[in-house]
């Protein structure tokens, strides 16, 4: 009596089993049951995937992990409601409300649209002539204020040595007595527009006639989402009018 004579398919399922083609070859093995050519051709696949593969009982190789993006970063140095920061490397085109929110953890500074359009976000720079300006800080990257002198809402009531608030500022004092806000997430960027014009008053003083004009245009750009503005208006309207040395009677 002959011994039973192995067919493909048993010489595959044999193959599959004991682990001597795995992977790819297996389909290949798998094709390969129907025909001697098409056993051939599993032979010639697997014995492929063998000499390109890791031979057996030998470590695989190290996976080398890569970034996706690689961050072109520049130094930022500049002076924080008195403090100079820095220098620190970021990455270039970082907003500068992502450098005071993630870096300095001010994060007084609200972002609002992202935009420019709100001016939740402004800081004030003050520039070395003594004049200051409101500078938006979710469109404006972090580089541009290198070597500059900056204010936010942090700056501008008194601490002591603690670091606890012990004074606030003119134009805080009167908006909480107004109750100027009621979300308060645009209020730092209506502090800073009233504190940079309180602080143009003082050098330049205007007639009387000129206040409401002068404070309509300070405050316009401030977007307020509770619609506050007639309190906000008020408010910076009795500091300029209290205030010694801002108004002036005749033109």
């Amino acid at each position: 009596m002959t011994a039973p004579t192995q067919t493909s398919a048993n010489a595959t399922s044999a193959a599959v089993a004991s682990g001597t083609v795995s992977g790819g070859s297996a389909f290949a093995a798998a094709t390969a049951a129907s025909s001697p050519a098409g056993a051939a051709a599993a032979h010639t696949a697997s014995g492929a995937s063998g000499a390109s593969g890791v031979a057996a009982g030998e470590p695989a190789a190290t996976v080398v992990e890569r970034p996706l993006t690689h961050f072109r970063t520049l130094p930022v140095s500049v002076k924080v409601n008195g403090e100079i920061v820095g220098p620190t490397d970021v990455p270039a085109g970082l907003m500068m409300i992502d450098f005071l929110h993630e870096y300095l953890h001010l994060t007084g500074s609200r972002l609002g649209c992202g935009q420019g359009i709100c001016h939740a976000c402004v800081v004030i720079v003050d520039k070395p002539d003594g004049t200051s300006e409101e500078v938006r800080s979710c469109i404006t990257g972090a580089n541009f204020f290198h070597g500059k002198t900056i204010r936010t809402i942090e700056g501008h009531a008194k601490r002591n040595e603690a670091g606890e608030v012990v004074e606030l500022s003119p134009i805080q004092q009167k908006f909480l007595e107004h109750f100027s806000f009621q979300c308060g997430y645009c209020t730092p960027g209506f502090v800073n527009a009233a504190t940079v014009l309180i602080e143009r008053l003082k050098r330049q003083p205007i007639a009387k006639d000129k206040v409401e004009q002068t404070i309509t245009e300070a405050l316009n750009d401030h977007i307020c989402r509770c619609t506050g503005y007639v309190r906000y208006y008020e408010a910076v309207k009795e500091v300029v009018m209290t205030t010694p040395g801002l108004v002036k009677d005749a033109a």
